[in-house]
């Protein structure tokens, strides 16, 4: 059963369908033809959109354009080497919070997890069902199951670390989960998390923890940043393998051509996300 973070999973839902109605009309909707393609009345739907993300659904439609990617590229790109020199990377201001991280061995993982213990549980968070994983040290995984389905999401991170053992407790893993999605419950605000990857991933997770809320990047500029300019496959790769969704902020990551690339949980959270924190970044 999930635990509650807050209502904005229901609020996300409403958005996801949003985004197919915008799609499908290159002319623009109306906050009253949205509303009422939704089956809401318009100050319903309003209610719902500034509860989700702090902005009028008008206002918050630009944002879930498919041009929007290319706009975010023009307006608020950053480089890495901008970031470190402006102290927006280090111990990582992301989403209000810092995240603390620790990454595990080189040797620990390449035995597939033997011998480390990994709590999960489900939660309902901002972007629908949310299926987080933790360690003693911190969150290890984060999927989201609105576009893949609970059961993919719990095969895909259990398949990641195949010689771990682990533990349903999804108690333990609260508090930790409400700071990192924002929740008005949190009690902190700090998210720790545990990077269980290859040194190479490590490296390219590393670097999309220097991206600050609310800007993106490109991956040429990932692969320039931790000195492999030619590898911007193996990075793209990497991105995409990134276990701590939301956290690591992969969704940040798009194509020099202002695409909006791959995401590993469906590219509607990806455009929610990079929607999402850009309203909240300008309000």
């Amino acid at each position: 059963m999930n635990v509650q973070v807050s209502e904005k999973s229901y609020h996300f839902g409403v958005m996801r369908r949003a985004i197919e109605l915008i799609d499908a009309d290159s002319g623009g909707l109306s906050l009253e033809d949205l509303a009422r393609e939704m089956n809401m009345s318009p100050a319903h739907f309003q209610r719902v959109f500034s509860a989700w993300v702090g902005v009028s659904p008008k206002r918050f439609q630009q944002y879930l354009t498919l041009g929007h990617a290319k706009a975010l590229l023009a307006n608020r790109f950053t480089t890495l080497e901008a970031a470190h020199a402006t102290g927006l990377s280090g111990s990582g201001r992301l989403h209000d919070l810092f995240v603390r991280w620790e990454a595990m061995s080189p040797g620990d993982f390449a035995r597939g997890g033997a011998g480390l213990e990994v709590f999960w549980g489900w939660f309902e968070s901002p972007f629908g069902p949310a299926l987080v994983m933790g360690t003693e040290k911190g969150i290890c995984g984060i999927g989201f199951a609105a576009e893949t389905g609970e059961a993919q999401a719990m095969e895909d991170l259990v398949a990641r670390w195949p010689n771990a053992t682990f533990t349903e407790d999804p108690m333990r893993l609260r508090p930790w989960v409400h700071a990192a999605f924002g929740a008005e419950s949190a009690t902190m605000k700090e998210a720790p998390i545990y990077l269980i990857g290859a040194p190479f991933q490590i490296k390219v997770w590393e670097a999309l923890l220097s991206i600050p809320t609310g800007h993106v990047t490109s991956y040429s500029e990932i692969a320039q940043a931790i000195g492999h300019p030619k590898a911007v496959r193996a990075v793209g790769t990497a991105v995409g393998r990134n276990p701590i969704s939301w956290l690591i902020p992969c969704h940040r990551a798009l194509r020099k051509s202002g695409g909006l690339g791959g995401y590993h949980w469906g590219l509607p959270v990806k455009r929610a996300m990079l929607a999402y924190e850009a309203a909240r970044a300008e309000a």
